[in-house]
């Protein structure tokens, strides 16, 4: 199989790159979290001029047309900078929900705006007794002359505190936890009540309560697989996120053991660190390979491969994350665990993203319910 990057793809892969080492450095970072939104508009602007918005959107849709690998390479150079707009809740998650999820006429309708960023979307779906079963779906939808109605509250919606419109989850029959009857609404987030906040990360996050609110369109009544593969997706975009992140992080730290001394000599010179430095490597190579699987797979049409692939690359980049994340946090010291320093909030982001879409334990049991033949 042929892993070389086409001229396209070296393209953007340069330009992202190029990107995030000149506009996120750690101190302009800083200023970019203080801002109104908790995230640069100014930066949105830039990855709109770069097509960065556009990379899972067709060209028809006025996007970039990419796929898998696009959207990896894009995830990487964030991950190293820790980027904190809202390009995986907007483009990742949402883009993949109207492209899996939506007829073609809201596709029509939407996609442009995403890609060219004048539109902001969020995924509310996760509501607080749901852990780790993604279909567990509460909010209900109810069929009335004004349209459908939408009542219940969601949690945890990333960004829904500066969306535009909402891509909403509720039950239009069922029971909770049954993946049939779930519908995707768009509602327009001045209809809602909402409450946002920080997160660990510096990302932004939002409560979501639905009283009452019409719907402004449906996208789908029966969601679940197109959800489900935007999930996938959207996890396989995570794995690449977190190799990035852990790939900055190890540099952070060599960097730090090759200046940091004691009894007269650079810590980098003592094996047994040399050692721990190797360790770290080794299992950011073991999570690169697992998330090129999950990229890949990520367009594999049977449901079920491709669940237990992501289910196999989210145990392995959430093994590798942590311990890359807690030996960066022992090399370093008490210096590791300071907001004034980087290297925590590495460490903060890949715990983050170990949580989201199912933390490692959740995947062992999703691979052990399924079965491990790929």
């Amino acid at each position: 199989m042929d892993f070389d990057f086409s001229e396209d793809q070296r393209l953007l892969k340069d330009s992202v790159d190029r990107l995030v080492r000149d506009t996120y450095d750690f101190e302009q970072r800083k200023t970019y979290i203080a801002a109104a939104d908790g995230w640069s508009r100014e930066n949105w602007a830039r990855y709109a001029e770069l097509g960065l918005l556009g990379v899972n959107v067709s060209e028809d849709h006025g996007g970039f047309g990419g796929g898998g690998a696009e959207m990896m390479l894009v995830a990487e150079a964030f991950g190293r900078g820790l980027v904190i707009e809202p390009y995986y809740a907007c483009v990742v998650l949402s883009g993949g929900l109207l492209r899996h999820a939506a007829t073609a006429p809201i596709q029509d309708a939407y996609l442009p705006g995403i890609a060219a960023g004048e539109t902001l979307f969020a995924f509310a779906h996760h509501e607080r007794h749901a852990r780790f079963v993604a279909h567990h779906v509460g909010t209900t939808a109810t069929a009335t002359a004004a349209g459908w109605v939408l009542t219940g509250e969601k949690s945890l919606v990333l960004h829904g505190d500066s969306a535009d419109k909402l891509l909403v989850t509720a039950r239009v029959s069922g029971g909770v936890r049954d993946t049939g009857g779930i519908g995707l609404f768009l509602v327009d987030t001045n209809a809602v009540s909402k409450r946002g906040y920080a997160t660990q990360d510096a990302m932004r996050a939002a409560e979501i309560t639905l009283d009452g609110v019409v719907a402004e369109a449906v996208l789908s009544l029966d969601a679940w697989p197109g959800i489900a593969r935007a999930l996938d997706e959207a996890s396989a975009y995570l794995c690449a996120e977190a190799v990035g992140a852990m790939e900055e992080l190890l540099a952070i730290t060599v960097d730090y053991m090759k200046t940091r001394k004691q009894f007269g000599r650079a810590i980098a010179e003592f094996q047994v660190l040399q050692h721990r430095a190797v360790d770290m490597k080794v299992q950011i190579e073991l999570a690169r390979s697992m998330a090129m699987y999950a990229t890949m797979m990520a367009a594999e049409d049977d449901a079920d491969m491709r669940a237990r692939a992501i289910s196999a690359a989210k145990v392995q980049v959430g093994r590798s994350l942590r311990l890359v994340g807690q030996e960066a946090v022992q090399l370093h010291g008490g210096i590791a665990v300071t907001m004034e320093y980087k290297a925590g909030h590495y460490f903060k982001r890949l715990t983050l993203i170990e949580k989201s879409l199912g933390d490692t334990e959740a995947h062992l049991e999703r691979l052990a319910t399924m079965g491990t033949a790929f």
